[in-house]
Parts: structure tokens; C-alpha cells; sequence
């Protein structure tokens, strides 16, 4: 089966296997995936990651998940898709959402690259708005 939307899988893949409790989780590889992959990083919602570009066909991000030491809560809470194949969310740079209170991150696809709602604000840029993390 074709996944239509590779993005909602990626975020799917990631909350299927926190939920499972795995230490690791393997996501085909693209430019997007791997920009929001190096973004969950920076902003400390995943221990590590690697790209694996001879595994398979496009290649493997291997994403380490990252949970709390005390109470084995995944750092990730909640993360989901906000601009859809069938429905696309674009918004200007003074109209980006902020993620509980600027707790959480928005990835924005800009002019300039997939940045976090923060950076976007600071570029001055609005764009499509991806998924949220918090």
C-alpha cells in the first residue's frame, strides 16, 4: 500500500512506537523527514538520530526516542498533522500558531526551509504550517 501522506505516517511511525515503549524507530528517509527529524533534535524531542542512505530503496532515519528517566513518560507528549494532501494550511508570519503558549513547536514549511514557528517569527516569514510537537 502507497502512503499518500509520508509526513502523517513519519509522526505516526514516532507515536505508534512510544507507545509500544521502543528505544528506536526506523521511518523511510526524504529531505522533509530529515529536516524535521534535525529540527525534534535541536529542540530536545529526540536523544539522537541517523540517516542510513544504503538501507532499502530511499534510504532509513533511525530516530532514538527520548523519555523521562524517572517516570519513563516519552518527552514527545503530543504531536500531530495540521496541513493535509487534501487540505493545505498556510499562514502569515503574524498568524503562526503557538504551541501552548510557545511550550510546544509548530514546523512551518517557508520560503526558506522547515523551521520551527519561532524561527519562522524571527525570519519574518510565514508559510505552510506542517505538524506541532509539544
Amino acid at each position: 500500500m502507497a502512503v499518500t501522506d509520508s509526513i502523517a505516517d513519519y509522526l505516526t511511525r514516532i507515536r505508534n512506537a512510544q507507545q509500544a515503549r521502543h528505544r528506536v524507530v526506523e521511518i523511510p528517509m526524504s529531505n522533509t523527514k530529515k529536516k524535521i527529524t534535525e529540527i525534534l533534535y535541536e529542540q530536545g524531542y529526540i536523544s539522537k538520530y541517523k540517516f542510513d542512505k544504503e538501507a532499502g530503496k530511499q534510504g532509513i532515519i533511525s530516530i532514538a526516542l527520548k523519555y523521562d528517566k524517572k517516570t519513563g513518560i516519552p518527552t514527545i507528549r503530543k504531536m500531530g498533522r495540521i496541513s493535509k494532501p487534501g487540505l493545505r494550511k498556510y499562514s502569515p508570519v503574524n498568524e503562526l500558531p503557538r504551541i501552548i503558549n510557545g511550550l510546544g513547536i509548530a514546523i512551518v514549511s517557508t520560503s526558506k526551509g522547515l523551521m520551527t514557528d519561532k524561527q519562522a517569527r524571527k525570519q519574518n516569514v510565514g508559510g505552510e504550517v506542517m505538524c506541532y510537537v509539544y
